[in-house]
């Protein structure tokens, strides 16, 4: 199973105010609805389309503000992956974010795509440590 790791963010909240927030999906829906076509969640699921491609995720864990893992769905594209939201909270109002990616890709999808997944967490902790979290 191949890993990619994003970069640390910082969030300057406490974690408490942040886990309640990445723990459920539909809370992520603001964020995601224009991003992302079919957009659809309910606090322990979504599915959406990229480029035409169902993906189905769901959280199959939470340590309170500590960690959500997050797995493939029924329905959703057929590589076995998982990623985790990690928390760190350094400071009252410092905590530190990462997403990592676990997927199971063959050699030729890990040279077709291996860079994109790099860039895609990357990205995806960009926008969870942007997101207004005062204002949810």
């Amino acid at each position: 199973m191949e890993k990619y790791e994003s970069k640390q963010q910082q969030i300057n909240h406490p974690a408490a105010l942040i886990f309640p927030i990445i723990s459920r999906m539909d809370f992520l829906t603001p964020a995601m609805k224009d991003k992302v076509e079919e957009w659809d969640a309910t606090p322990d699921s979504c599915s959406f389309k990229v480029k035409g491609m169902k993906v189905a995720l769901r959280i199959e864990e939470k340590v309170e503000n500590k960690h959500v893992k997050i797995v493939a769905d029924e329905g959703g594209i057929p590589i076995d992956f998982s990623f985790w939201i990690q928390l760190k909270e350094v400071a009252e109002h410092d905590t530190r974010i990462r997403m990592v990616l676990h997927a199971e890709l063959n050699m030729m999808m890990k040279m077709m795509i291996g860079s994109k997944l790099e860039q895609g967490v990357d990205k995806m902790a960009d926008m969870l440590a942007t997101l207004p979290y005062q204002m949810m």
